[in-house]
């Protein structure tokens, strides 16, 4: 488990608590608590109470919603040093219109929503902090939207390629999630993403080895992109 001055040091490194002085982040430890989840285990549901947000130290998060039609839609995935569930500060239904449930063992943060709120009341930089990550994540959101209803299934993968490769910083992804999962994010079924992928090899512009693609031609790939729009 981790020790009080860990949790310290982790608040103190997040964006969201950039700027606060040693007394105002040691305050919000002591409101913070800690949780060890085993894969599988949900954090929060859809329509639960939202009190705390959340920040990721280990593991993977899968944020996702349950559609009319019954069938699971993940909204995204979230990695360690993350933070989720912070849009809803603000929400005066402050209910949770998702649903947390790890993929891996994961180890999170709870910090009290409440105390937050009374903090950003006499922090002026925290508040600058919060908009900043609030915008970003807003942002990222709108880019969601675009590329789901304005991209054929093709463009969506090569997409999510170029997102993974610059994660990546190298000509290889590795995946760390399932192909339904990533199926689920991009709007299509899986058996869709692993036929695109076979084009994509066919065509002499990536190669797969289980989990593993290695881009072979970055620029005939964005080529490829472009004539597919």
């Amino acid at each position: 488990m981790l020790t009080g001055s860990t949790v310290f040091n982790t608040l103190r490194r997040h964006p969201l608590f950039v700027g606060l002085t040693e007394t105002a982040l040691q305050d919000i430890a002591t409101h913070t608590t800690v949780k060890r989840l085993p894969a599988g285990c949900t954090l929060f549901h859809q329509g639960d109470r939202a009190e705390h947000f959340h920040v990721l130290i280990s593991g993977q998060v899968k944020l996702h919603r349950v559609t009319c039609e019954g069938q699971e839609k993940v909204i995204e995935v979230v990695r360690p040093g993350e933070a989720f569930a912070e849009t809803m500060l603000f929400n005066a239904r402050a209910e949770h219109p998702l649903s947390a449930t790890t993929l891996k063992e994961s180890l999170v943060l709870n910090v009290q929503n409440s105390h937050y709120l009374r903090l950003l009341e006499t922090q002026p930089r925290l508040c600058m902090q919060l908009l900043s990550c609030l915008s970003a994540r807003l942002n990222q959101r709108l880019h969601q939207i675009d590329n789901l209803t304005s991209s054929n299934v093709c463009q969506r993968v090569v997409r999510y390629l170029f997102q993974e490769l610059q994660a990546a910083r190298s000509g290889v992804i590795d995946l760390d999630l399932p192909k339904r999962l990533i199926a689920s994010q991009l709007g299509i079924q899986p058996e869709t993403l692993s036929r695109t992928l076979h084009r994509l090899t066919d065509a002499g512009l990536i190669a797969v080895q289980r989990r593993r693609i290695r881009i072979l031609d970055p620029h005939s790939l964005s080529a490829y992109l472009e004539a597919a729009a």
